[in-house]
């Protein structure tokens, strides 16, 4: 399980935890989400980076989260993602949510 934190001093959800890129909602220590829920989803960080000249470092000074996290999100190992931190990625990307995530069917 990777959970990602984001870089944002201050912002928290309404029970006070700190907002986070790989958050999950969890009963008795397990994500709710079953097995084959776990690389369905694919975040095409690299595609879009390459389509604008732009590098994960550059991202990360104007979007506010860390390299290491946005990596984690490129890389793949990322389990969940905050509707926050997918609008502020494609408010500074210039592109839809679609533009950003890809399904793999199987």
């Amino acid at each position: 399980m990777t959970t990602v934190g984001e870089s944002r001093p201050g912002r928290q959800d309404q029970a006070g935890r700190q907002d986070q890129v790989g958050g999950q909602d969890q009963v008795g220590g397990q994500d709710q989400a079953g097995p084959r829920d776990a690389g369905a989803i694919r975040i095409r960080l690299d595609e879009a980076l390459a389509a604008r000249g732009m590098t994960l470092t550059e991202l990360s000074e104007r979007v506010g989260i860390t390299v290491v996290n946005l990596s984690i999100l490129k890389n793949g190992r990322a389990r969940a993602i905050r509707f926050s931190t997918l609008a502020a990625l494609c408010a500074e990307l210039g592109c839809q949510p679609g533009d950003l995530l890809a399904y793999n069917n199987g």
